[in-house]
């Protein structure tokens, strides 16, 4: 098996499991063990400014709440707009 496919292969397993949680203690403990504190604030924060652009907040109000840099913010908002998951995910439209 090629590396890419390796890789592949090693992401769908992890998407796997993280759908298989069903409960959030055990998805807390999960990410716990596989990121840092910082990585999950930083995910956190994506969603948190995500659902806020999807609300109808402006950039300079989303990184007032969120204290998100313009970057991250940018990339967030691309997502919400041409993106898969943060619209069908949060459900707000």
């Amino acid at each position: 098996m090629d590396s890419k496919k390796a890789d592949e292969k090693m992401i769908d397993e992890l998407f796997e499991l993280i759908t298989a949680i069903d409960n959030k203690q055990d998805c807390k403990n999960l990410f716990e063990d596989l990121c840092t504190n910082k990585e999950i604030e930083q995910m956190a924060q994506r969603i948190k400014a995500a659902k806020l652009l999807l609300e109808g907040n402006t950039f300079n109000q989303v990184t007032e709440k969120c204290e998100i840099s313009s970057a991250t913010l940018s990339r967030v908002s691309r997502c919400v707009k041409y993106g898969k998951g943060y619209n069908k995910i949060l459900n707000i439209n």
